[in-house]
């Protein structure tokens, strides 16, 4: 059963998550708060188990909408759960949320509670750091993309947005174990895209995702947006694995054991690789959501402020 947080005396908001004290955030929120101009303002993490009960999920909604103090929250493991089990306690919701049936951000905004997916921006902003312009025109790569979770959907929809024309990759390949989650994101890149170049594999070894790895043209990218590495232990691919030449590896954790960075780094020199962890993920991800509940933009030089302690720390 979800233990809630006492009733808020201060402007507070909560991360919903697995481990969160674990979370760098922890650290870093309060110095964050001082440049943003709320220093007064605190952060409280609320710890639920994977794929908890959906009573928890709408008990944690319910606490935040109805204490005046509470003022949102990012939600990261349970994005998907909690839409679900909740959806009907929000007053709106944002575009993506819908189409997605997921939601990374709760808000509140003139009494009215709101729901968000900010993923899409947040890991488009992200992609935009490493991978050049036009790079996908020019190389015609592939992707191949490890789990099929919120993070996963929103990542295939920025990357295979109908709106990009030639500037998506050559073809997606999305791997996962679970087959409702794979009917999910196929639904949603459908709608995206109705055109793109997707394969759908359902895999129940990591032995499999290492043959699909090989099947990859050079100058790709592999992401790992499964959580293992991070919260559970592990990695999407064996130590057998094989990394295509010239290619961009995206380990979606920024801490945790990531052995599938490991495996990468490994391969780096020989294969040519340029190895990201999710640290730029993580900054603009929680940037993003903090702009939307404290109701103020978070952008150039304010981010670079923010970025530059983040590093420091």
């Amino acid at each position: 059963m979800v233990q809630l947080p006492e009733k808020a005396s201060v402007p507070t908001m909560y991360f919903i998550g697995v481990t969160t004290t674990k979370s760098s955030i922890m650290m870093l929120f309060p110095k964050w708060a001082k440049i943003l101009g709320f220093p007064n303002a605190v952060l409280k993490g609320i710890d639920l188990e994977i794929h908890a009960d959906p009573s928890d999920y709408r008990k944690v909604v319910e606490f935040i909408k109805n204490d005046e103090h509470s003022l949102g929250a990012l939600v990261t493991t349970h994005k998907i759960d909690l839409y679900e089990a909740a959806k009907d306690l929000f007053d709106e919701m944002d575009p993506y949320a819908k189409m997605f049936g997921e939601l990374s951000c709760i808000s509140k905004k003139e009494g009215k509670l709101r729901g968000h997916a900010k993923d899409p921006i947040s890991s488009g902003m992200a992609l935009e750091r490493f991978i050049p312009e036009n790079y996908w025109s020019n190389n015609e790569g592939e992707t191949l993309l490890l789990g099929a979770g919120g993070s996963a959907i929103a990542i295939s929809s920025y990357l295979m947005n109908r709106e990009k024309g030639k500037e998506t990759p050559k073809r997606l390949v999305i791997t996962d174990m679970n087959e409702k989650r794979l009917e999910e994101i196929k639904h949603i890149l459908t709608e995206v895209n109705p055109n793109a170049n997707v394969e759908y594999n359902l895999i129940s070894s990591a032995e499999e995702n290492d043959a699909l790895l090989q099947s990859l043209a050079d100058n790709s990218l592999i992401i790992n947006a499964t959580g293992l590495g991070k919260d559970r232990p592990g990695s999407p691919l064996s130590d057998y694995a094989q990394f295509p030449s010239s290619s961009f590896v995206w380990e979606l954790n920024y801490r945790g054991d990531r052995d599938f960075m490991y495996q990468a780094l490994a391969q780096k020199e020989k294969c040519q690789l340029q190895v990201e962890d999710g640290w730029i993920y993580f900054l603009h991800g929680w940037t993003q959501v903090i702009a939307e509940v404290f109701h103020l933009p978070i952008e150039g030089e304010t981010f670079q402020q923010i970025e530059e302690i983040s590093n420091q720390s």
